[in-house]
């Protein structure tokens, strides 16, 4: 089984991953927090809480998503940093402040 060795909450919704395989690889949650159980980690005090349990992540709250979904709906952080590197200006401006907000 695919697990998490640790996890950093990005802006936006996003978890940093590093998994036991060596790979790091990036994860929005975005599309999940529409979903009841998930819609305690809108507030984004909540969502930076997270951590690694034994097996996958978790929140305080309890919430969890499985560690297989994570590695298999996730994209690898070096295909994440390509893609962030050619962002229109607007786009970039549009990150910069949410970026700035998330704090």
């Amino acid at each position: 089984m695919v697990r998490p060795m640790a996890v950093s909450p990005l802006p936006d919704y996003k978890l940093l991953l590093a998994f036991f395989t060596g790979e790091e690889k990036v994860f929005d949650v975005s599309p999940y927090l529409s979903m009841p159980f998930y819609a305690p980690l809108n507030d984004k005090e909540v969502f930076q809480r997270v951590f690694v349990n034994k097996y996958t992540v978790e929140w305080a709250n309890g919430r969890d998503i499985a560690p297989q979904e994570l590695y298999d709906n996730s994209i690898t952080l070096s295909i994440w940093y390509s893609n962030f590197t050619k962002l229109t200006p607007a786009k970039r401006a549009r990150l910069d402040k949410s970026e700035r907000d998330w704090h």
